[in-house]
């Protein structure tokens, strides 16, 4: 007789998923509780008045965290873009010597200031 261990994930006296592991059974179960906020957030902003389509929803972008973090977190990263030139800047006036990037440091800091300012 073979032992077999399955880790249920149960909302709600329903059961929902059987997986083999804890951790994925965990990781499951923590994206059921992020859909489940999701929900209750676009349930307050009434966008989307048909329950069903904001549990669907919800649980979408639960499923997708990763990929909406990113997403969100892009205006981190696109203030990190002009620090990226202006290395790029000093490391080309470096090979053309201390005058080429005299003239270049002003055109990066405005760049720098422009995008900080449609970022904002």
């Amino acid at each position: 007789m073979a032992v077999i261990i399955k880790y249920i994930v149960e909302r709600a006296g329903v059961e929902k998923m059987t997986f083999s592991s804890k951790p994925e059974a965990d990781a499951y179960d923590r994206m059921l509780d992020i859909a489940d906020e999701l929900f209750v957030m676009l349930g307050q902003s009434e966008l989307l008045p048909d329950e069903r389509q904001r549990e669907d929803l919800a649980l979408y972008l639960a499923q997708q965290k990763d990929l909406v973090i990113q997403t969100l977190n892009q205006k981190t990263k696109g203030n990190k873009a002009p620090l990226a030139e202006k290395e790029q800047a000093k490391d080309k006036a470096k090979d053309q010597g201390a005058s080429g990037y005299e003239k270049a440091a002003p055109a990066l800091t405005e760049v720098a200031d422009t995008s900080d300012e449609l970022a904002a």
